[in-house]
């Protein structure tokens, strides 16, 4: 008899979540995961929460990542690129190996949807930290 498969209902505020490893965050980052795939799916997602100033490190998504952002104001760059500013309801489309980072402004928290695929096993592929100077290049004058 075959596995029968449920829809489910998830309710991020009932989930546990994770402070974000500091080898991979600057600042109080607090992660619920949500889903991960299950055969034939690759499709993870994660509600990441950021308090004030608080970032992830450099990285990139083997097949992309799509933001939602659901709370709260911050920034996303890419490498290269000047910092932009996201606040909720926008969507940010990172295509794969693009190498960027993302956080929360200075004086808001950031939450946002995280969803992409796996490729042999992984989804993201963690680099440098963040430096302050990075983040205060594109925080100078928020307010």
């Amino acid at each position: 008899m075959s596995q029968e498969k449920l829809l489910k209902i998830l309710r991020p505020d009932s989930l546990p979540s994770n402070p974000g490893p500091a080898d991979y965050f600057t600042g109080s980052v607090r992660i619920t995961p949500l889903v991960k795939g299950e055969e034939p799916s690759c499709l993870t997602c994660a509600c990441v929460s950021f308090d004030p100033s608080a970032r992830s490190a450099w990285h990139t998504h083997p097949k992309g990542q799509l933001l939602v952002v659901i709370d709260g104001l911050g920034l996303i760059q890419e490498w290269g690129k000047p910092i932009q500013r996201i606040k909720k309801g926008e969507v940010i489309w990172t295509p794969a190996g693009v190498k960027h980072w993302h956080g929360a402004s200075r004086e808001s928290n950031l939450t946002h949807i995280a969803i992409q695929e796996l490729l042999n096993g992984k989804n993201i592929d963690w680099l440098e930290k963040v430096s302050d100077e990075q983040y205060n290049a594109g925080v100078i004058g928020d307010s």
